[in-house]
């Protein structure tokens, strides 16, 4: 799947659904919080599963980037359609393993853990004197034991520990004041924790039984029974978002039936000002509304009394006004939910039935309200599937396939599906494609078509934004949509057909009719045919991302005739070994390591060693992985110096496209940036005639230098494009940050791990309580003159803290601001190059805080 741009270009869309923990790439954005079942035959015949697991803890989503992604196989059904989170949350669904000590990070993988929050020190102790402890423990704290196993696992979560915060739970539930002064949401994550961590290590831990849930229950209904759980403000909703969860954690959805009602009920457009009380009404959709389907208890309860279908039908209808805004995801998660009940037996598909129907007929297909019905009617065809034929989605895929992808052209074994990409864009396309074959058979010189492999005809889907992307692809063609396209296939599979989904660029982005990716993807097609065997777990069997997303990166670049910019300056900084390239797998390689890096590989190796590129694709064309590996991988360090050098040569020019190259550089002040063209002509004869800028605000220039002062702050994306005398043109885009009318609103780090900072990015939503540490590090390339480490919006006090040698904090820092309130700013000139830390201390509460570093 195509991946890169020089740009820090924009995380998940509003849709982006919880993604795995590191060191686990971020998933689909329509990745699951739950693996459903596959769809029922009828919905009274439905053998019911076994219920999902119980959620983790909510934390911050990895970065889904735009550019994220890989050739893959189909998702299956059950990973697809799942309710929704808002942007920047994920919930835990899997254990979280221990990291191993990173290659880019030299210190432990994980920041220090602050004192007496191992956890011996909550399974050592029982009784009144463990529920003391976790209350007098943070939030965080209590979240790190999400993630314990083993002996860990059974001393802490074993039924007498988990009774002993029951108990304390049910004694202080019914006092509770409307926020969490008196430390109660550290024993509800204490007890999510438990479930949590019991349903995945079950043996070790042992059995809970129903006096655990009796003690539970208690303090649910002391808690639901106060007035104060009905307050509207942020302090109750992070509250009350964690105890709903503890209703479904403990399997106890059918008892509080009345309370989800009241809360979707009692929802209006004065929560929106409360994001953590929008969260928790979202809570109620996405885990007891979504979950418990898979409970008999629930489903019986249902059954005798379907009210809640009806007040999920009314909530989605009354709330279609949010489907234009972020909270979209409450809308679609109430359809979601709706048509998810119509799988419940006769008598809840009897109530639902018709106000399903009602949601698919009222709403619009396509644009911007089309999610709610994409994923109303993929769920009601998952659990409802016979009465498909009375929603009108029998034939779902190809019902949105005609309504937003309408127009085609068969390009010989190739149909282009797309947006609304015009015929003469349509051939422009085409004809790129049919180059490409030739050009990629003469790069890999292979024998022909793999024997025995399916899929010799591709579809290729082009949507006109990311958005459209995002709502519609998942649902058409089964992929993974956190990514700048992908390509999905299974070449062991007769059935299936390959497909590379992909969609426009608002600006010209240097590729045929401006479609993003176009021929990364369709590489990522060619070399499935021609060089690797078998599926493609077998195909990442062994660490050969190098080649995979490497040679996808070369030839995309190669055969457009274009310099790779962000791979040339990569070349100038030596970041990495040859050998350190070889050993790249989708866990171990951040974006650039995986495609500038791979590009720079595959095509030294191309260049200078082409009898080893034989030979390794020679064992990947049999379905030998370990033996292609093996070719590159025993070669050890032999080839390091040399590329090495190479790169001196390739950063200077010598990899550089015949013809133009667009190059540029920017200067910030205030809202004013000043653009200097740097553009090159190499090898030809013809020379720079003329530049073409957008600067991502709907304005444009054809000066060489421009200056251009923009309304608002924020990060725009900017394009250059160069034409010489000959005609030919070439593209560069770049982001630019500016500050006018306030703080700079910086593009989310693009990381995976989300305590690392980097360069002009920032991590939003931060929050600790009071007393605690919230610790980040960043790492500085040589010759970095200046570091800014600024915070801004959110609530309560936080002063901020930076050392150069170890974790920062308020008795170790060499720098500081600690202004009352969250707005800090700190500067550090010349720092050495390596890694440096930053810290943001809780003087009181904080939350809504945003953390970023400039350099």
């Amino acid at each position: 799947m195509r991946l890169r741009q020089s740009l820090p270009l924009l995380v998940a869309a509003a849709l982006a659904g919880p993604a795995a923990l590191l060191p686990t790439p971020a998933l689909a954005a329509s990745t699951a919080t739950v693996a459903a079942p596959a769809p029922a035959a009828t919905a009274s015949t439905a053998k019911a599963p076994a219920a999902p697991k119980p959620f983790g803890a909510e934390i911050a989503a990895p970065n889904s980037s735009e550019e994220l992604g890989r050739t893959a196989a189909p998702l299956p059904a059950e990973l697809l359609g799942q309710a929704l989170q808002p942007t920047g949350t994920a919930v835990q669904t899997t254990p979280h393993p221990k990291s191993p000590a990173s290659a880019k990070h030299a210190l432990t993988a994980q920041a220090p853990a602050a004192a007496g929050c191992a956890p011996s020190d909550f399974g050592s102790r029982s009784g009144a004197d463990l529920a003391s402890f976790v209350q007098a423990a943070t939030t965080d704290c209590v979240k790190t034991l999400f993630n314990v196993t083993g002996t860990d696992a059974a001393n802490v979560f074993k039924q007498s520990q988990m009774l002993a915060v029951a108990k304390a739970f049910q004694a202080q539930a019914g006092s509770y004041n409307g926020d969490n002064s008196a430390n109660l949401l550290q024993l509800v994550l204490f007890l999510r924790a438990g479930y949590y961590v019991q349903s995945n290590n079950a043996s070790t831990v042992g059995p809970y039984d129903a006096t655990l849930t009796a003690a539970v229950k208690s303090g649910l209904d002391a808690f639901f029974a106060t007035a104060h759980r009905t307050d509207v403000s942020d302090a109750n909703g992070a509250v009350l978002s964690e105890v709903l969860i503890l209703t479904d954690s403990a399997e106890l959805q059918a008892q509080y039936l009345n309370v989800y009602q009241q809360i979707l009920k009692s929802y209006g457009n004065g929560y929106n000002a409360f994001p953590k009380m929008v969260n928790a009404v979202n809570s109620v959709l996405w885990a007891p509304l979504w979950r418990a389907n898979w409970n008999p208890a629930y489903v019986s309860a249902v059954t005798a009394d379907p009210s809640v279908v009806t007040t999920l039908a009314n909530f989605t209808q009354a709330h279609k006004d949010l489907l234009t805004t972020p909270n979209a995801f409450l809308t679609v998660n109430a359809g979601n939910d709706l048509a998810r009940a119509a799988g419940d037996g006769a008598a809840v598909e009897a109530v639902a039935k018709p106000l399903i129907k009602q949601v698919l007929d009222s709403t619009p297909i396509s644009g911007a309200v089309g999610k709610l019905y994409v994923y109303t009617a993929y769920n009601a065809n998952q659990f409802d599937n016979a009465q498909c034929s009375y929603y009108g989605t029998c034939d779902l895929s190809g019902k949105l396939t005609a309504a937003v992808l309408p127009n085609t052209l068969v390009c010989d074994n190739r149909t282009i599906r797309t947006e609304d990409l015009t015929p003469a864009e349509l051939a422009t396309v085409c004809a790129s494609l049919r180059g490409e074959d030739t050009f990629f058979h003469n790069m890999v010189k292979d024998p022909g078509a793999i024997p025995g492999q399916y899929g010799k005809t591709i579809t290729l889907a082009v949507f006109a934004n990311r958005d459209d992307y995002l709502t519609y692809s998942w649902a058409i063609y089964n992929n993974s949509t956190d990514n700048g396209g992908q390509t999905v296939m299974d070449v062991t599979d007769p059935n299936n057909k390959p497909v590379s989904v992909m969609y426009k660029k608002s600006y010209d982005d240097g590729f045929p009719a401006n479609v993003w990716n176009l021929n990364h993807e369709y590489t990522h097609y060619l070399d499935n045919i021609y060089d690797m065997k078998g599926n493609f777990s077998t195909e990442i069997s062994v660490p050969d991302i190098w080649w995979i997303e490497g040679v996808a990166e070369y030839e995309s670049y190669s055969y457009r005739g274009t310099t790779d910019t962000q791979a040339m300056a990569e070349a100038a900084t030596h970041r990495y070994k040859l050998s350190t390239v070889f050993q790249n797998t989708y866990a171990n390689s951040d974006t650039v390591r995986t495609y500038p890096w791979g590009y720079l590989a595959v095509r030294y190796m191309l260049e200078k060693h082409p009898a080893d590129v034989q030979n390794m694709l020679g064992h990947f064309r049999t379905g030998d992985y370990q033996g292609g590996y093996a070719v590159y991988n025993g070669l050890g360090t032999s080839y390091d110096a040399d590329f090495d050098t190479w790169l001196n040569a390739c950063a200077a020019g010598a990899c550089y496209a015949d013809g133009p190259t667009a190059l540029f550089t920017q200067a910030v002040n205030g809202g004013t940036v000043t653009l200097t063209d740097k553009s090159v002509e190499t090898n030809s004869q013809a020379s720079l005639a003329s530049w073409h800028w957008t600067f991502g605000d709907g304005s444009s220039s054809d000066e060489r230098n421009p200056v251009h002062t923009y309304a608002a702050a924020g990060t725009y994306t900017v394009a250059l494009t160069v034409t010489d005398s000959a005609g030919k043109t070439a593209a560069t885009p770049a982001s630019v940050t500016v500050t006018t009318g306030g703080s700079a609103t910086l593009p989310t780090c693009t990381d995976p791990r989300t305590d690392a900072l980097g360069q002009n990015c920032s991590r939003p939503d931060q929050a600790r309580t009071a007393g605690s540490l919230d610790y980040f590090y960043v790492y500085l390339p040589a010759g970095t003159s200046t570091l800014k480490v600024s915070t801004s919006g959110g609530t309560g006090n936080a002063a901020l803290y930076y050392n150069a040698d170890t974790w920062a904090s308020p008795s170790a820092f060499t720098a500081s601001s600690t202004n009352p309130g969250t707005t800090q700013t700190l500067t550090v000139t010349n720092p050495a190059a390596g890694y440096r830390y930053v810290s943001l201390y809780a003087t009181t509460d904080f939350a809504g805080v945003t953390v970023s570093t400039q350099f």
